[in-house]
């Protein structure tokens, strides 16, 4: 006969390897106090339907909490022949307190105690996730405050295009994180419902109050059908979702300032704390944690792509492949918070190398659409003022020179519309200054944004 709790059925044992292969308690033990939390809400409310008497509640309920304490203190031992943690922390109960132990498990299933389970840790998780994220904004914010008119080349293509505020680069990332924010913050509306009470797939017998133990746990709600609510992963799938595309923001984001830190650029240097050494070159201090971001977003976009793999031809209700929905949430979860801890750290520690900056912007063309934008506002077409202006930069890299070292006459012989004023308009702080469009690098515009920043993250 098995020794398992529901080996009533079987006469003989799996192996210890088929055991193993099975058993999902090596990782699932991450969920050992949400398991905990929701036993203790289904237990009250099996007390206040009068499912169960109130003193055999009450002595599961001192074994559930006594066992609480010990996973908190890391007490806890967990056998692979339990399978699970439902299964560890039941048999640890029963351990404790004796047969009465095994009541707990009525008018539920491990379909929809599991599925609770992840709930409640996505709850956790996300609301940490959005505290990690309005961090890095209050981080990007810092910098930006001090670096609104320190100008930096814009790129497109990688390469030069116009100058702008560096702090307007940074904004561009505190606006992505904060949809990012968004999107997290209102996934917790699928998130904060509860499968308690689903059973195995069609719900139960016993007369069971899933709106209390949904109360008692802080859910929204409960899912309305039991076949979905044990099914269900579309809150573990938005959660990875949400992660991939801020992973791809804050890949991006390494991206630069992996850039901007190399010998070429010089545009930052980043704090020791954030950088290494080379193991034979003893001048290298290289951005590995900006890398490791970089490239950790892979593993977050392949837990995505495997958990929509698990799902996508599955039959209702629950089946054993869903037990692999948990290793890449776990996962997503430790490198989401690494990143986001990493980049606060770095984005609040680097150094701005402000003069490395300026003098980019003056050794370039990216002040080419000045002359064309300047053509215009005198009254020429922009499509021949564009024309103008492409053959003039030609002349200077032909003869080796930049627009602003263009004498008055040489602009004159491309149009008689250049006045003296010309050079007011290819200095780089005016050009940035005067691009005061809403939502555009003009200094007004940027410390208006972060303005609107500080009031968002206050709220």
């Amino acid at each position: 006969m098995s020794s398992k709790l529901w080996g009533g059925r079987f006469t003989k044992s799996a192996e210890e390897w088929v055991d193993e292969f099975g058993a999902s308690i090596s990782f699932d033990q991450e969920l050992v106090l949400e398991d905990i939390q929701g036993s203790l809400a289904h237990v009250t409310m099996l007390k206040q339907t009068g499912i169960l008497p109130e003193e055999d509640v009450n002595k599961i309920i001192a074994g559930l909490k006594g066992l609480q304490a010990k996973a908190e203190n890391g007490e806890l031992t967990f056998k692979v022949e339990m399978e699970d943690i439902h299964l560890n922390l039941e048999s640890m109960l029963i351990n404790e307190i004796g047969p009465v132990g095994g009541k707990l498990h009525t008018g539920r299933s491990r379909n929809d105690q599991v599925a609770t389970d992840l709930h409640l840790y996505l709850r956790n998780q996300t609301n940490d996730v959005v505290k990690l994220i309005k961090n890095l904004q209050e981080a990007i914010l810092e910098q930006a405050k001090v670096n609104v008119e320190t100008l930096i080349p814009g790129y497109t293509h990688l390469q030069r295009a116009q100058p702008i505020s560096f702090a307007h680069h940074l904004m561009a990332y505190f606006w992505m994180l904060e949809r990012d924010k968004q999107r997290f913050t209102e996934s917790l509306k699928r998130i904060n419902i509860s499968p308690l009470g689903a059973g195995a797939l069609a719900g139960t017998t016993f007369p069971i109050d899933r709106h209390l133990s949904a109360e008692l746990l802080g859910f929204d709600g409960i899912y309305e059908n039991s076949l979905d609510a044990v099914s269900d992963r579309d809150f573990a799938l938005e959660f990875l979702s949400n992660s991939a595309t801020m992973m791809m923001h804050l890949s991006r984001f390494s991206e630069e300032i992996i850039l901007w830190s190399s010998q070429e650029f010089q545009f930052i240097e980043l704090d020791d704390a954030f950088s290494t050494g080379s193991s034979i070159m003893p001048q290298k201090k290289n951005p590995d944690m900006a890398e490791l971001i970089r490239g950790k977003t892979g593993r977050v976009y392949g837990n995505l792509t495997g958990l929509l793999t698990v799902l996508k031809g599955l039959p209702l209700a629950y089946n054993k492949d869903m037990q692999e929905d948990k290793e890449g949430v776990f996962d997503t979860v430790k490198t989401v918070v690494g990143s986001l801890k990493i980049f606060a750290g770095m984005i609040s520690t680097m150094k701005v190398r402000t003069d490395v900056m300026e003098k980019a912007t003056k050794n370039d063309f990216s002040n080419a659409t000045e002359l064309a934008d300047y053509l215009a506002s005198k009254g020429m077409p922009f499509r021949e003022a564009h024309e103008v202006v492409g053959k003039l930069v030609l002349f200077c890299v032909q003869q080796g020179c930049y627009l602003a070292d263009l004498s008055l006459e040489q602009f004159k012989e491309a149009s008689q519309l250049f006045e003296e004023d010309i050079y007011v308009a290819l200095n780089p702080y005016e050009a940035v200054k005067r691009r005061n469009s809403a939502g555009g690098t003009g200094f007004a515009q940027v410390k208006l944004a972060i303005e609107k920043g500080e009031k968002l993250l206050q709220a």
